[in-house]
This record gives C-alpha cells, sequence and structure tokens, in this order.
C-alpha cells in the first residue's frame, strides 16, 4: 500500500498568520487551491479557506488588509508522510475536509494530500471513504 508521501503534493504554497486576507485569495487563485495552510517558524499553525474568506471576512464586514489570523482555522488535523491512504481517507471522513497538509517526523510541512490524490493513485477505496464522510450532513456547517 502506497504512503501518503508517494501521493502528495510536494509544492505547497503557505501563507503567515500576519498575510492580509487579499495575500491569501490570491495565493489561493495563483495555486488554483481553496485552502492554504497557514505556517510560522515552518510549522503549520492553521488554514485558511476561500470560505473562511467569505464567511469570516467579508461576511462579517472585515476588509480585505484583515490579518488571515483573525480568519483561519487553528484545529488543523495534518497527516502524516509515512500513512497509508486508508489511515489519511479516515482522516478525511471524520473531519469532513477534502485536503489535508502532511507532516514529517518533525512536523515540518511537507505537502498536502486531497481526494483527488488518494483517487488518482488507485487508491479509489480510500477516496471513496474520504469523500462519503466529507458529502455526509454535518452538523458544524448549517446551509440553507
Amino acid at each position: 500500500m502506497a504512503t501518503i508521501r508517494d501521493l502528495m503534493t510536494s509544492k505547497v504554497e503557505t501563507v503567515s498568520p500576519d498575510h492580509s486576507a487579499r495575500d491569501a485569495a490570491a495565493f489561493m487563485l495563483s495555486a488554483d487551491t481553496g485552502s492554504i495552510p497557514v505556517c510560522e517558524d515552518d510549522k503549520v499553525i492553521g488554514m485558511i479557506t476561500d470560505r473562511d474568506i467569505a464567511v469570516r471576512g467579508i461576511a462579517a464586514g472585515k476588509g480585505p488588509d484583515c490579518s488571515v489570523r483573525d480568519l483561519m482555522s487553528s484545529d488543523v488535523i495534518c497527516a502524516r508522510d509515512t500513512d497509508d491512504a486508508h489511515t489519511v481517507a479516515h482522516q478525511m471522513s471524520q473531519a469532513q475536509v477534502r485536503r489535508l497538509p502532511v507532516l514529517d517526523a518533525d512536523d515540518r510541512l511537507v505537502g498536502m494530500v486531497s481526494l483527488g490524490d488518494l483517487s488518482r493513485e488507485a487508491e479509489q477505496s480510500a477516496a471513496n471513504e474520504a469523500l462519503e464522510g466529507v458529502s455526509a450532513k454535518s452538523s458544524q456547517h448549517q446551509q440553507v
């Protein structure tokens, strides 16, 4: 079975907590992603998503120059580069997320793994498990 190190994307854009929401959005646009890890001293301290910018930022009346620290989620679930695809798929399913930062043994960010990475690498059962959890109705997000 493949490890996440074999499946992950290793080139990852990051932002610092002191970057602005505008900077984070520009990084997301250039990287064609909806989320970016927030790092300080080579450690992941949070994640910011396009939804965070829209809901915690714009909808709450904060401008584009507010800091990433004000909008990010700090309770980040991470995968280990030595984890197998099924372990990571289970983490994604439980957390209802489509992407996870990947850390090495020293807790440094070494990549990101997505549902797409799992499905492209013939880990279809792992991808299906993660997708089921991500797609399940959650009490965390109320959409009308």
